[in-house]
C-alpha cells in the first residue's frame, strides 16, 4: 500500500473501474454458491467449508470488545485460516512486547463498530491511526504485505479489507490505494456496491457477522479461483 491520499470523485451515476470491475464480478451467477461453499452455509453433513470461513469468527472475533485494541494467540491463528504466518519473533513481539503495545495505541484510534462505507476518508487516509499501523508492520517490523493486511482485517473486519495477491490478480492495483478506491466504490451511485454486498450475504444465508467486505473478498477470491488463476492466497 503506497500513498493513501483521497481518490478522486467519481461524477453522479457514474463508475469508477474498479467499481465497474466488482459489479461484473458480483453479478456472477455462481457467487452465492460460492459463498455458500467457502462458509459452509447450507452444505450437506460431512461437506467441508474452507479454514477461512474461520477467519472473522474464531475465537468470537478479533473485534470483540475485550481484545479489540491488542492482539491476541487467536488472531495469529485466524490469520492463519487464510493461509498466511505472522514470523514467529514478530508474533511474540505482538502479543508479548513492544510492538503489540505500539499497535495497541494504534488500534485504539480506529474505530470498531463502523462499515467501510460509512467511514470518512480521513480514517483510511495517509497518516491515519490505520495508516500507520499497516506500515509499522510492514516497514520497521517487515512483515509482508499480504499478512499485515489480514491482522489488521482480522481486528477491523468492517473497516479494512483483506486484499492479497488473488484480490489484486482480480482487481489490479487501483490508485491511491485499494483501501480508498474500495471505499469510494462503495460509496457510489448511493452505495449500490454496499448495498448488492448485503443482498448476497442475505441470499448465501450467511450471519450478519460475515461483514460487507468479507463478502466482497471471498467472492472476488472464489470467483477469480473458478476461472483457473493460479494466484496463491
Amino acid at each position: 500500500m503506497t500513498s493513501l491520499t483521497a481518490a478522486p470523485g467519481v461524477p453522479g451515476g457514474a463508475c469508477s473501474p474498479l467499481g465497474q470491475r466488482l459489479r461484473v464480478l458480483l453479478s456472477s451467477e455462481r457467487v452465492v454458491d460460492d459463498l455458500r461453499h467457502y462458509f459452509g452455509a447450507g452444505l450437506p453433513p460431512g461437506a467441508i467449508a474452507f479454514t477461512g470461513s474461520r477467519f472473522e469468527h474464531l475465537a468470537g472475533g478479533g473485534d470483540r470488545p475485550e481484545v479489540a485494541d491488542r492482539v491476541t494467540a487467536e488472531d495469529l491463528v485466524a490469520v492463519q485460516t487464510l493461509s498466511v504466518t505472522v514470523p514467529a519473533p514478530v508474533a511474540l513481539d505482538l502479543v508479548e512486547g513492544r510492538l503489540g503495545t505500539q499497535l495497541s495505541d494504534l488500534l485504539q484510534a480506529i474505530p470498531r463498530n463502523i462499515d467501510l462505507v460509512d467511514a470518512e476518508t480521513v480514517v483510511l487516509d495517509n497518516g491515519s491511526p490505520a495508516d500507520h499501523a499497516w506500515h509499522l508492520l510492514c516497514g520497521q517490523y517487515k512483515v509482508n504485505w499480504v499478512t499485515a493486511g489480514k491482522l489488521l482485517a482480522r481486528k477491523r473486519p468492517r473497516l479494512l479489507p483483506v486484499y492479497d495477491k488473488v484480490v489484486r490478480c482480480a482487481l489490479g492495483r487501483p490508485r491511491p490505494s485499494f483501501w480508498l478506491a474500495l471505499h469510494a466504490a462503495l460509496r457510489e451511485n448511493d452505495r449500490a456496491l454496499h448495498r448488492q454486498l448485503l443482498e448476497l450475504r442475505e441470499a448465501a444465508g450467511l450471519p450478519q457477522t460475515v461483514s460487507a467486505l468479507r463478502v466482497c473478498d471471498v467472492a472476488v477470491w472464489m470467483g477469480h479461483r473458478a476461472e483457473g488463476h493460479a494466484c496463491p492466497r
